[in-house]
């Protein structure tokens, strides 16, 4: 499915720009933990922007409707789960760590589906 290869080689562009923001122009403005609240969103956020690559090349041998479930939890993990660690930490509003385990939620039920799927195919 184009459309994952596409959505997640865009991401994985913006993981590489957020990366490098958070390295070079936040070391000096946060604490150490803040700082590794930060890298683990831009760590996860690469995980699955590859994640929605693989869901896009595994769609030349599978359904395609099948894998748009997994496609769409990896997508709404990102924004939950690395969106909410970037805001919780440049806005400190400590707030937003109750969306985060919504996208860590998200991912994991999208790995169960994409195997599943894979599984009974």
């Amino acid at each position: 499915m184009k459309i994952f290869i596409v959505t997640g080689s865009l991401l994985m562009a913006l993981t590489v720009l957020v990366g490098a923001f958070g390295a070079h122009s936040l070391k000096n403005s946060l604490s150490m933990e803040s700082i590794k609240v930060f890298e683990k969103g831009v760590q996860y956020q690469a995980y699955h922007s590859l994640g929605l690559v693989i869901i896009g090349l595994l769609g030349f041998n599978f359904p395609h409707h099948l894998l748009l479930l997994p496609g769409l939890l990896f997508i709404f993990g990102i924004i939950l789960f690395s969106g909410s660690l970037y805001i919780l930490v440049l806005s400190n509003i400590k707030w937003f760590g109750i969306v985060t385990p919504l996208g860590g939620i998200s991912f994991v039920l999208g790995w169960i589906f994409l195997s599943w799927i894979i599984f009974h195919n």
